[in-house]
């Protein structure tokens, strides 16, 4: 296990152990040998000696490596010492690449079950949200600049289906990646018929992989990575919005301080987004596991082991930490602490000029040019910015638009809650495009 134990779970650094890589290898043994007795290939009472005896001692494993300097070896040896004469039987006609391979598909597997559940609690944490905001306005930003109003339920929902588009990429790389091979040394199949592959990829609950050499192809596993790291931008993208908005000049939201929680071993009057800027820093480690993962599609021939160290390495980094920033980040959107009464004076900061887009299309609409329009607003926020007045007195005071606009539609325009009744129904489709239901 190569993550920092500081971020990783228990169940996720079980499934990277070498205890769970071992039995994953074993699991493959066994399957192949029912499958070897099941087309007549090797006795069926050496099966069941095989598949009833098979096991290993971690010590007695690590003892054989020792001496031989090759863990496969090492593997099957210590399992042929609880087997009896069957042991002739065990591996037969298969090489370490056909259950490395297959066992390492198998870890991906379980790995993808927690990375999986692990989502489905964010997303789970952002419906809740969602639900509970979907009509507390607040200021839209472009640029880090004020733009129009929005809700923060709106804010949420668009991180929602980044992570539903998420699940979804991670089931089509799972299945991509989660395949079986028990081609022999080169692919060829010289002793085994493809019947035994298939028959060991049904007991595992594995695809087949069509063609592999003596591995299989890495762009499978270049595939999946790319995967992690674009869920892994995703936490990034929902964590910095989290810290600008707890920013001291912004405070909509906060991440939950609990009580005896320090902020600062200086300054007592902190309260810092220590999990999400945690976050991006997570989130950096699980990219930076994508580019090795490319670079081990290019392998010497039908094989080499050029990618076998980085797998080791990326693999369960890359699991481990994306599983705990997930679920760190579903505890942030969960205990959110959201300050509607401050999105609110936000909103209100820039006196009405987050309505200037809808008095430019009125007074279009009324008969202006579009360039007579945007000078005639433009001219008038300018005063705003400068601290010269309030955006609706102004614009009630000038002659060029009072003759385009009446009283009651210039009302009309600075509606707060005309100027957001669409958005319900942007919720609604979100959630009828990903319904939570289907999420799990």
């Amino acid at each position: 296990m190569t993550n920092h134990p500081r971020y990783t779970t228990d169940e996720m650094a079980d499934v990277w152990s070498d205890k769970t890589r071992f039995e994953n290898m074993l699991k493959v043994e066994v399957a192949a040998a029912k499958s070897m007795a099941d087309h007549g290939i090797i006795p069926p009472d050496a099966a069941d000696a095989i598949v009833n005896g098979a096991g290993f001692d971690m010590k007695r494993l690590r003892e054989i490596e020792g001496e031989t300097r090759h863990e496969t070896i090492a593997f099957l040896t210590a399992v042929k010492e609880n087997i009896g004469d069957a042991a002739r039987y065990l591996h037969y006609g298969m090489t370490s690449s056909d259950v490395l391979d297959t066992a390492l598909s198998l870890q991906l597997q379980q790995s993808t079950v927690l990375i999986r559940k692990a989502l489905i609690t964010l997303l789970t944490a952002l419906y809740s949200q969602i639900q509970k905001h979907r009509t507390t306005p607040c200021i839209g930003r472009s640029h880090g600049i004020h733009a129009e109003p929005t809700t923060f339920g709106l804010k949420l929902a668009g991180h929602y289906a980044a992570f539903a588009r998420n699940l979804a990429r991670l089931d089509v790389a799972a299945k991509e990646v989660c395949v079986c091979q028990l081609s022999g040394a080169v692919g060829t199949f010289p002793i085994l018929p493809p019947e035994i592959e298939e028959g060991v990829a049904d007991a595992l609950g594995l695809a087949v992989e069509p063609v592999s050499t003596q591995v299989i192809p890495r762009d499978r596993h270049a595939a999946y990575f790319s995967a992690l790291a674009l869920i892994a931008g995703s936490i990034e993208n929902l964590a910095t919005e989290i810290r600008h908005l707890q920013r001291t000049e912004v405070l909509e939201v906060e991440e939950a301080f609990r009580k005896g929680q320090k902020g600062s071993s200086a300054m007592p009057h902190k309260k810092n987004p220590i999990l999400s800027e945690n976050l991006t820093g997570l989130a950096r480690i699980v990219r930076s596991t994508v580019v090795p993962a490319l670079e081990n599609q290019t392998l010497w021939h039908e094989r080499d082991m050029s990618h076998s160290s980085v797998e080791r390495f990326i693999a369960p980094q890359a699991m481990a930490t994306l599983e705990f920033a997930l679920l760190r980040l579903a505890g942030v959107v969960d205990n959110l602490v959201v300050h509607s009464d401050r999105m609110q004076s936000n909103l209100d900061a820039l006196h009405g000029l987050v309505f200037s887009q809808r008095v430019l299309l009125a007074l279009s609409e009324g008969g202006a040019s579009r360039e007579d329009a945007y000078e005639i607003v433009q001219r008038n926020a300018m005063k705003v910015w400068n601290e010269e007045g309030v955006f609706y007195e102004l614009l009630a005071a000038d002659p060029d638009v009072m003759a385009i606009i009446s009283q009651e539609d210039l009302k009309d325009i600075f509606d707060l809650e005309n100027a957001l009744k669409n958005i319900p129904q942007v919720i609604d489709r979100c959630f009828k495009v990903y319904p939570v239901t289907e999420v799990s």
